[in-house]
């Protein structure tokens, strides 16, 4: 997967409420709504040579609402969407698993449900990721909890989606909190170096 092997910094970027809109179980390709100033801020992450990853739990699958299949025809979707913009994601990550759901072999306890740090410990087995300058960004609090776990920089909330509801639950100076993408982007930019 890697071209080389000199580490670079990576964001690593919840899909529902932080690049598009959080509809509860998202089933259909045609569902996808991505929150405006994403492809400026995936432009941007780029042209620094961030990488770019989505990480995303999807207990839907667990659940019995739509097979492993649907989430992945979604990513390839969503992933052609950013790239007619020149905004396309370096690889999509996502866990299947719920450990209440009624899908057998899907209902169990995991090491990639956020907050824990299975996704990303993919990532960095695949990638050259330098993870002291790297990020990540959600609407929730198991974005979070997710940088702590990896031991990544930090982790950003956004206030799209879910974020405004996990902002009112953060304890002070707990958490970056920002607007949406775009500022989350800014704000890793202006920290770099």
């Amino acid at each position: 997967m890697t071209q080389n092997k000199i580490k670079r910094p990576a964001v690593f970027f919840d899909r529902d409420g932080t690049l598009i809109r959080d509809i509860g179980y998202l089933s259909r390709p045609s569902q996808i709504r991505i929150y405006r100033g994403v492809y400026e801020a995936l432009r941007k992450l780029k042209q620094k040579g961030y990488w770019i990853f989505v990480v995303t739990n999807q207990s839907g699958v667990a659940r019995g609402c739509f097979p492993e299949s649907t989430v992945r025809r979604i990513h390839q979707v969503l992933q052609k969407q950013l790239k007619a913009q020149k905004a396309g994601v370096d690889h999509f990550y996502y866990c299947p698993h719920y450990p209440k759901g009624t899908v057998r072999g899907y209902a169990k306890i995991c090491s990639c449900r956020k907050p824990k740090s299975g996704m990303v410990r993919k990532a960095l087995k695949s990638f050259p990721v330098d993870p002291k300058k790297s990020y990540v960004v959600g609407d929730k609090l198991d974005d979070l909890g997710l940088a702590k776990s990896a031991k990544l920089a930090a982790g950003i909330l956004v206030r799209t989606g879910n974020g405004r509801v996990s902002e009112k639950q953060l304890k002070k100076a707990q958490a970056v909190v920002m607007n949406g993408v775009s500022q989350a982007v800014d704000y890793i930019l202006s920290r770099k170096g």
